[in-house]
């Protein structure tokens, strides 16, 4: 089974409005809820995919309860820890004029150094049977700033390939704990390593620690650092829609790949047809399967010279 966390959960909102215009009030035509956080939207993607997938992380109050039982009508097996402070919100705001996306993100109840014990317990004896885990999204108040490092080592003391993928003090901590994928994207590496360069940037941040380092270009798709040498993975065009969860989608590709030992283009194919299917897809952070079908097919994987 593939494990993810998700250290800080919540539940999605999704509004599509006409047009979104400041200072005005408006008529929403659709809503649509479900479990959100990066690591339940990458569990959800693999399961999709037809991996059997384990969540764990933080779930709490009313909050928590709509997501658990949302989580419940999915192929995901809930492993959450309970917190006493609610899970929080996110609501997107979908422009249906333009298909621009405005994010509102609730920072997450606060978790109390016994919550954290019995995670890192949980964590721990989920890593027995896992044949990968996805660490992701960001860190609830309460949880200290080198928690991904600690859950890194864990993985790696247990043999278990782990990706790690935040951003941030907790990205810089992370990595120096030598995950074996991280998968920034270009602001995160440019706030890591300093540099806006994407080449340089993902090269300097695989010397930082991890073993491959998958960057994120938005619609021009991927660049990879890894130990078999670089590659650059592209759809063939760009995709318009709305971007949540694309990352997230990408992630769960790459992660797919890791656990059926693919090797790097299939891997990089998989993950971009996945994200863009993302884009296209009519709900948040789902994707298109005929979309995905038919994009696999045209990614462009090129090795990197340069």
């Amino acid at each position: 089974m593939i494990l993810t966390v998700t250290l800080n959960t919540a539940v999605d909102l999704t509004y599509r409005v006409p047009a979104l215009v400041p200072h005005a009030s408006h008529r929403v035509t659709q809503v649509i809820e479900r479990p959100g956080g990066k690591g339940l939207n990458v569990a959800r993607v693999l399961a999709a995919l037809g991996h059997e997938t384990v969540a764990t992380g933080f779930a709490g109050g009313a909050t928590g309860a709509v997501l658990r039982e949302q989580l419940a009508a999915t192929p995901v097996r809930d492993e959450l820890v309970d917190t006493a402070g609610p899970t929080r919100r996110t609501v997107a705001i979908v422009d249906n004029a333009t298909g621009d996306t405005t994010q509102l993100n609730e920072p997450g109840p606060t978790v109390t150094a016994a919550e954290w014990t019995v995670f890192r317990t949980r964590f721990t004896a989920l890593l027995d049977g896992a044949a990968a885990v996805a660490l992701c999204g960001s860190l609830p108040p309460g949880i200290h700033v080198g928690a991904y490092a600690e859950l890194v080592r864990l993985a790696r003391t247990a043999g278990v390939p782990v990706l790690l993928d935040t951003s941030g003090e907790p990205l810089r901590r992370g990595i120096a704990a030598r995950p074996d994928l991280v998968k920034p994207n270009a602001d995160e590496l440019a706030q890591l390593t300093g540099s806006r360069d994407p080449l340089r940037a993902t090269r300097e941040a695989r010397g930082r620690g991890a073993r491959t380092v998958i960057s994120s270009l938005g619609p021009e798709g991927l660049l990879a650092a890894t130990p078999e040498g670089l590659w650059r993975a592209a759809p063939p065009a760009a995709v318009k829609g709305n971007p949540t969860g694309a990352g997230d989608s990408a992630v769960a590709g790459l992660l797919s790949g890791l656990v059926e030992n693919a090797p790097w283009p299939d891997r990089l194919s998989r993950a971009v047809a996945l994200s863009a299917a993302t884009v296209l897809s009519p709900v948040a952070g789902e994707f298109d399967p005929t979309a995905y079908a038919e994009l696999l097919a045209q990614v462009r994987v090129t090795a990197d010279v340069a």
